[in-house]
Formats: C-alpha cells, structure tokens, sequence
C-alpha cells in the first residue's frame, strides 16, 4: 500500500506530540560499559518537528578507538577533543524531559548511560523512541530497515554514513516520515519507559566461573573448581579481597543461597539473616573465615565447563505441556524441557504465486475477529497457501480476512481508509490469485516479504553462521499485559553450564557478550546471539517468553518471531506462533548446532508453568537471579 507523498507531513494526532531528542554515537566497539563514545551528535524538535537545538562534538574516550576503518576516528583526531565529563551538563540540559530519539535505540541509550554513570550521573530522560523498532511496525516497502535505506526511502539525503552529526539529521528525516507513516496507520508509536536511574553504575560484568558445579562441600574435603560459594556477615580480610581471591581459585561467588550454593562462609553462624536461614532450610554446609582460608590454600581441580561429560542418568523432565498437539508426533529431543512440536520440516523461501499449491505466496494476511481457535485456524490455512500471517496492521499487509466480530475491531476505519482489501474466511478455501498490487511492492518490482515462513517444527539452515543473528518476537499492540522474553544457553543434556546462561530483563547480557536481550519497545523484544563465538559447549539457544501475573497467552494472542542477521537487515525467515491459550511461558524458537553449522527451528511450544519453573527445568537456579 501506498503511504507516503513526497513530502511526508508532520503528524497532528495528539498522542505523537512530544519533545524529542534525536541522539547518534560513534563508539570504539559494540560493548556499552567497556567501549567509550568517541563521536556524539544531538538534535532537538519540539512537539511539531521544529528545530530547537542542535550539538555535536568529538570526544577523547582514553582508549583505543578500535574500528578506524569504519568511524575515521583516529587517535591523533580525539586527542584534543574534549573528555565525555566537560561536555555532560550540556548534553544533559539538551536531554533533559525530552523522548530520546535513535535508530537501534538500545544501543545508544546504553552508551550514554554508561559515559553518564562514568561522571557519576545518569541520563535525564523518561522514554525512548527507536525509529528501527517503529519502522519494523510499519514495515514500509525497503529491502531493510537499515538508516541509509530508510533515508532513500523517505526523501532524505545521506551525505557521510557513520558521522555522528550527518547521521542525527538524517534521522531527523526519518522520524518525520516514519511518524506520518505511523499515523496513517494508526499505530501507537512504541515508546519506551526508562526513567531516570540515580543508581546506575558503570557496567562491570561478571567473569563466568569456567568450570562446572561438583556440588556441595563435603565433611573434612576440600574445596573443588566450580563450587558456588557464599559469604554472609563481617570478614577480617575484606569482602572485595575475600571475593578476589576465590575467583582466582576457581570458585564461583555467588550473591545469594540455593539449594545449589556448595559452602557458605559465616563467623557468626547464630545470625539471623537470609542467607543463613536459606541455607539452613536447603542442608547447605557452613565454614567460618578462617577454616575457608585454609581450604583456599589447596582447592582442588574441576571440570571445564567445555570439557566431555559422562552422563549417569537422564536429568528431570519440566512439567508436561498444556496442549501438546493432537494430531502431530513429538520430535525426539532430550530429556530437559523437549518441547511436543510436529516433525520437522525444512523451510525453503515462499514459493512463487503462480503455483497452484502457494496462491498467496509472498503476501501478509492480518486476521481480525473470531474465537480463538477460528482465529489460528484462519492464520494456519493462510500461511499453508503461502502467505505470512501479521498480528499488527502495517503498510506490509496485503489482505485482511474479517471474522464474526472483526467489523468492530478499531483498525477496520485505517483499513477502509488505505483500501486494502477485505475477506471473509471463505476467501482461504478458494482464494483468488490475482497479482499483488504494485503500491505493495518496492521499487525493484519484487515482493515485499521474500522471508522463509515457517510452520510450528520447521527448520531452516542458516547460511552466515560468521555473523550475529536475532530473534525478534513482536506482539499485539493492544495486549494489555506484559511480556517477558529470555534465552537459555544450554549444552547437550539441555542443561545450563552457569546461571550466567540465562538471558533476561535482569541479566540481558551474558557476561562474554554472545547472548544479548534488546527490549525495543512495550510490544517487542529480541535475544541475539553471536553463532561464531558461542562456546562449543552451548548446543543450542532456547528463546522463550513468560507472561507477567496470571494472564495467559490467550490474553496476549499471537507472536510473530522473525530471524534476522546484522542490525536493521531484512528479515530472514518469520513465523507466527498462536497455539497456546492456557499457557504462560512458550518456547518461541531454538537456535542449535546441525555438523558444522547451524539451524533456526520454529517452536511455539506453551507450558502452564511459569518462568521460574521453566527456567529450573534448564538448570537455572532461580533463587539467585532475585
């Protein structure tokens, strides 16, 4: 469809009218809180899109610029630039009250919260606004969502790619079009919260124990590699000194007690605090100070987590899925969580229109209306003739089918206004194969959604197992719940070598980077993971979502996930996941070694049970992520 003129307008729905603050940095790697800001622009409008401000300077971080052929920032360029903390009361004055503006905007926010908590501030803004997020939701007609593409598709000139100040202008273009666009559409924009935080610390990781848990600390033996070991009370060698020492060991400190935790180290053993008490109540072993001590002089070695294990017996499975499915065999998998989804399949790109089997190849079909089950039985036939199936209204959207109760839903007025056209479920019995209309394809002539759709068990090798590559899951925007997205890196038995494998909003990074959660905005978020440098132990990334309270995904509807590699790039391969009603946690998709290689499967697999209990089922010691 066709949405924007020439010129694109400055919006005049009230619910976009906000200060804004449109933000780009240059950075010496990819890493907020061990990389620095080397190149900073900001650019201000006001609620209807004047221009009110404008900054931008070259800063000397102190370090290493790391990537000179990308940024052209030299040491001997930054050398007599000014340092992040001279020019902080400016930035934060410009900042201050205003919605942050950045495409990727995760990336940026990080950056400055981190060179903000370096001179001991934090940044002043309230929420965030990412251009590639909103413009996933109004997916325009572009081969990728990258700034450069958008900046050709919406009239903007791009004059010096990777320079901070040029691209800050650019965006400025970008969010005008990307909002004009928005509000065509009527999408509410994907705004952020993310208040001011007084006690955000420079971003120091936890190094990963390497070595395995050989479980609790036994009467009269030593202290082995790998053991997670808490302190609780006063020590006579100072705490920080105490954690050095027994990380230099091998041993793995641990914040909180579990039934997991190995020794706790206590003087005062009759002390009422939590720790104690947890650790009374799990059968956990205590030593004092200076018994910990002189185990510490002769710590046995442990088993690298990287390292072959035998097997003695199977580990516990999780609680049994609500809804496996009824009609489909369960692929063999391990015994921890295995997931009952149907065979699988290897998906190949959509198939051509003109076949008899594919009629709605290449097309997104929105369903409205209808009961549940009619609604995912609606999506599954559309996606069984070819199509994609969306769960938002966006300019990607070909065809819309109308269930019993559909006309009332708010977005038929946008669709009436944009002229798509409208079905009811008879279309998908016998659809009509006329050609795409040519205002829902690019300017190559090319359909605009070439991704691999994939059904509930398929499978699809990736090709560029050298880069990053994302799974994004996105959502209804009217869902009136919240929804947590994690990933577990687990080894063969399906297990977590560490709890420092579990990825979610508390943890988003694993501490060597390889696993990362992006939260993009209330109705989407994205785990990447790094395939190249994953450690030969994880077999496989496991990404699942948990839904917050007692709602369930009958209440939240269905999830689109897309895979993706390299930020902003096309997507990939999609599927639409709307099988559970009942459930509140669902595997979402796996990422896992095939030979050399690797494979993405699409799994929508629900549970009744929620995070905590998944997360036990892959080894995650619950109590120590609180």
């Amino acid at each position: 469809m066709a949405l924007l003129s020439s010129s694109p307008k400055w919006p005049t729905l009230p619910d976009y009218f906000h200060e804004w603050a449109l933000v780009d940095v240059e950075t010496s790697g990819l890493r907020p809180g061990r990389d620095r800001v080397l190149s900073l622009a900001v650019l201000t409008l006001d609620a209807q899109g004047n221009q009110t401000g404008e900054f931008s300077t070259l800063l000397n971080p102190g370090c290493d610029p790391g990537p000179v052929h990308v940024h052209g920032l030299t040491t001997a360029r930054l050398a007599g630039a000014p340092t992040f903390e001279e020019i902080a009361p400016q930035v934060g004055a410009l900042l201050s009250s205003r919605v942050l503006v950045a495409h990727n905007a995760q990336f940026d926010y990080d950056f400055l919260a981190h060179e903000f908590a370096h001179v001991r501030s934090w940044v002043p803004v309230s929420r965030r606004l990412c251009t590639l997020a909103l413009n996933r939701l109004v997916g325009p007609a572009t081969p990728d969502l990258k700034l450069g593409t958008l900046a050709a598709h919406y009239g903007v000139r791009q004059e010096k790619a990777h320079d901070a100040q040029d691209d800050v202008r650019v965006l400025s273009g970008i969010l005008r079009g990307s909002l004009s666009a928005a509000e065509q559409l009527g999408l509410a924009l994907p705004l952020l919260e993310c208040p001011p935080r007084q006690d955000y610390l420079p971003y120091v990781p936890k190094t990963p124990c390497a070595y395995r848990n050989p479980g609790r600390l036994q009467p009269g033996g030593p202290l082995v590699q790998g053991m997670k070991v808490a302190i609780t009370g006063d020590t006579r060698v100072a705490r920080e000194e105490l954690v050095a020492r027994s990380v230099a060991a091998g041993l793995n400190i641990m914040t909180s007690v579990s039934g997991q935790t190995s020794v706790v180290v206590s003087n005062d053993p009759g002390a009422a605090s939590a720790k104690l008490k947890r650790a009374a109540n799990e059968g956990v072993p205590l030593v004092d100070e200076s018994t910990y001590l002189h185990l510490l002089e002769a710590v046995e070695p442990g088993q690298a987590k990287g390292a072959a294990r035998q097997v003695s017996a199977a580990p516990a499975s999780p609680p049994a899925p609500a809804s496996p499915p009824a009609s489909a065999p369960a692929v063999p998998a391990p015994a921890v969580p295995a997931p009952a989804v149907p065979a699988q399949r290897t998906a190949t790109p959509a198939a051509s229109a003109d076949r008899a089997d594919q009629p709605l190849a290449g097309r997104r079909v929105l369903v409205l209306g209808g009961t549940h089950d009619e609604a995912v039985e609606a999506r599954a036939r559309a996606v069984a003739l070819g199509a994609s199936a969306a769960v938002n209204l966006s300019a990607s959207v070909s065809d819309v089918v109308v269930l019993p109760g559909g006309e009332a839903d708010r977005r038929m007025s946008r669709i009436a206004t944009l002229g798509l056209r409208v079905y009811d479920a008879d279309w998908l019995l016998a659809p009509t194969t006329t050609a795409m209309p040519s205002s829902a394809r690019n300017e190559s002539g090319s359909r605009p959604d070439p991704a691999a759709v994939l059904v509930r068990g398929a499978v699809l090798d990736l090709t560029d197992t050298g880069a990053a590559w994302t799974v994004a899951a996105v959502w209804r925007q009217q869902a009136m719940c919240d929804v947590d997205v994690v990933a577990f890196a687990v080894d063969a038995r399906e297990q977590v070598a560490g709890d420092e494998d579990f990825v979610f909003y508390g943890a988003p990074e694993h501490p060597d980077g390889t696993v990362r959660l992006a939260v993009d905005g209330p109705t989407e978020q994205a785990v990447t993971a790094d395939l190249e440098r994953l450690p030969l132990e994880v077999h496989r990334v496991v990404v699942a979502a948990a839904i917050d309270g007692a709602a369930t995904f009958a209440d939240v509807g269905a999830i689109e996930i897309t895979a993706t590699c390299g930020v902003g790039a096309a997507p990939t391969a999609r599927a639409t996941l709307d099988a559970a009603t009942t459930e509140r946690t669902m595997i979402l998709a796996e990422l896992y070694r095939r030979g050399d290689g690797w494979r993405l499967r699409a799994v929508g697999q629900g549970y009744d049970h929620g995070l905590a209990d998944l997360a036990r089922g892959y080894g995650v010691d619950v109590a120590e992520q609180h």
